[in-house]
């Protein structure tokens, strides 16, 4: 039996790297594509189209709405389902839920977040206007930095892919928090009291064991809808209908027709990975070069971000998994050299979708802050790629040393394709 989970375990994992793999790099041509339109004969036609008003009005705030913010807005509210969905089952069906395994990820992607936060302000702090774009350069962009290590093949020990994308996975709720509390204004109570509504009726149908999805679908929608009106930024709908959708533990198999969790996360991944994220790419990360000053790489807040993605982001990560090392919380993945570990942290600089997602959230209609955003994070997610390639690719003919706990308490290393 405990074969048998074993590999079904380790069938999961190859394939949830080889999806995200391969939607990194749907990814990196998506965003490759929106630079080459956004400064060709075709590039009046591309932003023309991304403003384009389809209507309706739903949230008076906002105005009618365009095809960008149905794109940010509404598409990227699927996103954060499909985000919610994973962190859910990984805190009940997956690593996350074994406090000892626990421990490294939450760690690094702590640090992770913190370093390059204090970075950014310690660039560009001194101007109040650019230290609301303080969370830019905190958030890691799984897709993309598997689809870099899929480049790589076997050269990438098991153990670090699966800490890399655990490290991204507990980002992402550090990234929502962010957004929910930091990135939220002119509050309409009676709209939030509505979506506390809604949410109730999610749990009350959880708990009454209701399993078909339909029913969370549409109160996902209704949701959706509800905290657009209350000023909460909307893609928080999808954590909390997340949240409410139901869960039946795996025993490593998280295909399990039985369990609506895992049944509505296989359906979106496709979608997500080749369609959402790579739209989302293509609409956000166009930037007219010619229109941008002569100085763009000297402003602050280019510079700030990139500082923060490429330097704080190798900093937090691999001094959180050197201080956990060294107090004894954890060991270091299990296989894997402290060189490699330095490029998988370098990897961890890959900020692109959710930084430049909180970009527009930090400077709404700020149109040259944006674009400076765009290009700190295309130059700071570039440079944590190339550097993150070339380390792993150098280092991965060492032969890496067994990591040995440091103390009696350090969680014990476990083999990378066995689920708790």
């Amino acid at each position: 039996m405990t074969k048998t989970i074993t590999a079904r375990a380790g069938s999961v994992l190859r394939d949830f790297l080889r999806q995200e793999a391969a939607g990194g790099i749907v990814l990196m041509a998506a965003a490759a594509l929106a630079l080459i339109v956004a400064n060709s004969p075709f590039a009046d036609r591309y932003f023309h189209l991304l403003h384009l008003r389809t209507g309706p009005v739903l949230a008076p705030a906002l105005g009618a709405m365009t095809v960008h913010l149905w794109i940010n807005d509404a598409l990227m509210a699927v996103f954060f389902l499909f985000v919610g969905l994973e962190i859910k089952r990984e805190l009940v069906d997956g690593r996350l839920s074994n406090p000892a395994r626990r421990r490294l990820p939450v760690i690094a992607a702590a640090a992770g977040m913190l370093v390059p936060a204090a970075l950014f302000l310690a660039v560009a702090g001194g101007d109040a206007a650019l230290r609301p774009g303080w969370a830019i350069p905190a958030a890691t962009d799984i897709a993309f930095a598997i689809g870099v290590m899929a480049l790589l093949g076997p050269r990438v020990p098991p153990s670090l892919k699966l800490f890399l994308t655990t490290v991204a996975i507990v980002d992402d709720m550090g990234a929502v928090a962010i957004i929910a509390v930091a990135y939220t204004t002119g509050i309409d109570w009676i709209a939030l009291a509505g979506a506390g509504g809604m949410l109730l009726v999610m749990a009350a149908m959880n708990r009454r064991g209701v399993m078909t999805l339909a029913p969370y679908l549409l109160a996902f929608v209704g949701l959706w809808w509800l905290v657009l009106l209350s000023g909460v930024h909307a893609t928080v709908a999808g954590v909390l209908a997340a949240a409410m959708i139901p869960i039946i533990r795996s025993r490593g198999t998280p295909d399990d027709a039985h369990s609506p969790l895992h049944r509505l996360e296989h359906a979106l991944s496709p979608w997500v990975a080749f369609g959402i994220v790579p739209l989302f790419a293509f609409a956000n990360a166009g930037i007219a070069l010619g229109g941008l000053p002569a100085d763009v790489l000297r402003a602050p807040l280019v510079i700030a971000v990139i500082v923060g993605l490429f330097f704080g982001k190798q900093a937090g990560i691999l001094g959180g998994v050197a201080l956990a090392a060294r107090l004894g919380i954890a060991a270091r993945p299990s296989g894997a050299s402290w060189a490699q570990l330095y490029g998988v942290a370098l990897l961890a600089g890959i900020g692109f979708t959710m930084s430049l997602f909180i970009g527009g959230l930090a400077f709404p209609g700020g149109a040259a802050l944006q674009d400076q955003v765009k290009v700190g994070v295309l130059l700071g997610s570039l440079l944590s790629a190339v550097a993150g390639y070339a380390i792993l690719r150098s280092s991965s003919t060492a032969k890496p040393s067994t990591p040995r706990p440091a103390s009696a308490s350090a969680a014990p290393t476990q083999p990378v394709d066995v689920q708790p």
